[in-house]
């Protein structure tokens, strides 16, 4: 297969770890005769410095020009503490969604066997943990009328949603359900939200048409400490755009690293892969950022084209790379010089060299090759 792929590496250490990901992309198009090609385009606070503007109309071009974006990360500081800024990073991001079209956010939840004891909860609460959040990405309050008074005391953000931005997403999230364990929890405040009230309408109607599929409900706040309490309860969560954001990286904890959660945003033409982090600007260049979400997110790229043995062995050497600690200070306890690069490394190895029964994982060289 023939791949065109836009690279938007952004901020922070966004560049730095969706570097790892085009490496994993490489080993697998060499791996499986493919010919994945890369395009790099700037967004974000970089995009800023550059153009003045935080997506810049030649970066909207390269994106709609290609076959799939893979993204980094968007922030710095110089904009995240000054409220006053008119123009901010975040804004670049909001309008590719709505450029795009990507009106669906896909965030997989997973506990990692090896990576158990990293986590916060405790293990016999979130073993087992396998969840697919639907988030609603182009709707909502991030994207309705804001509205300041004239003396600056009183300001406005307008949730607003329609029938048919609930009905696609929810479609998306029966589908998904279907392929696994046949059950969507809907995530909202309808007790108290008008437009909470329209999604759990248009959302029982849409289920009819998957019988085969369980449908229930929790209020948002009850969600967030189910999430805690038991995250083993959820299969598919579907939820609007604001929740969506927030229980998507409170589930970050369970997996011991928000450095490990991957997403795709899709949409009726277009798709973007990303890890969930952020631009993380204290670690900037200094080679601790954990790459495996943007890995990850590399392996959602794959699935979204059909390349399911392609995406699954991208998926392999990540639990390999866990497996022998061979990861960034974030997870590692073991090895005091993994660096984000040589974790690349060495998941790309892996890559090129999966049935390889000589390979001796318990002797690793991290230097010029990860496995000797």
């Amino acid at each position: 297969m023939k791949l065109k792929i836009a690279v938007l590496p952004g901020d922070g250490i966004g560049p730095e770890v969706t570097k790892q990901a085009i490496k994993a992309l490489q080993a697998i198009a060499l791996e499986f005769d493919h010919s994945f090609s890369f395009t790099h385009a700037s967004v974000g606070a970089i995009a800023i410095d550059e153009t003045g503007n935080p997506l810049p109309e030649e970066t909207l071009d390269v994106c709609e020009a290609n076959d799939a974006i893979l993204f980094g990360a968007i922030g710095a500081p110089k904009y995240d503490n000054n409220p006053d800024a008119k123009v901010r990073p975040e804004q670049g991001l909001l309008r590719l969604r709505k450029s795009l079209g990507l009106y669906a956010n896909i965030r997989p939840v997973k506990a990692y066997e090896t990576l158990i004891d990293k986590s916060p909860l405790k293990k016999e609460i979130i073993e087992g943990t396998d969840i697919s959040i639907y988030r609603e990405l182009t709707g909502g309050i991030y994207f309705g009328e804001k509205q300041l008074s004239e003396d600056g005391n009183t300001a406005s953000d307008l949730c607003l949603y329609t029938r048919v931005e609930i009905e696609r997403i929810a479609h998306l999230a029966f589908k998904a359900a279907g392929s696994r364990r046949n059950k969507v929890t809907l995530v909202d405040k309808a007790n108290v939200l008008e437009s909470s009230r329209l999604w759990r309408k248009v959302v029982k109607e849409v289920a009819t048409e998957y019988p085969e599929v369980t449908l229930d409900f929790l209020f948002v706040d009850n969600a967030a400490m189910q999430m805690i309490l038991n995250p083993k309860q959820f299969d598919v969560i579907l939820t609007e755009n604001m929740f969506g954001d927030i229980i998507s990286d409170e589930a970050s904890v369970i997996g011991g690293s928000i450095g490990l959660l991957a997403s795709a945003s899709v949409g009726d033409k277009y798709a973007m892969f990303e890890p969930i982090h952020g631009s993380y600007p204290e670690a900037t260049g200094k080679g601790i950022a954990n790459p495996i979400a943007s890995i990850l997110s590399a392996a959602m790229l794959l699935d979204h084209f059909g390349l399911s043995e392609e995406a699954e062995l991208i998926r392999k050497a990540v639990e390999k790379s866990l497996l022998l600690n061979i990861t960034t200070p974030d997870l590692n306890t073991e090895y005091s010089n993994v660096t984000t690069s040589k974790v690349g490394d060495f998941i790309a190895d892996y890559i090129s060299n999966p049935k390889d029964s000589n390979l001796n994982f318990n002797n690793i060289h991290l230097g010029q090759s990860t496995i000797i």
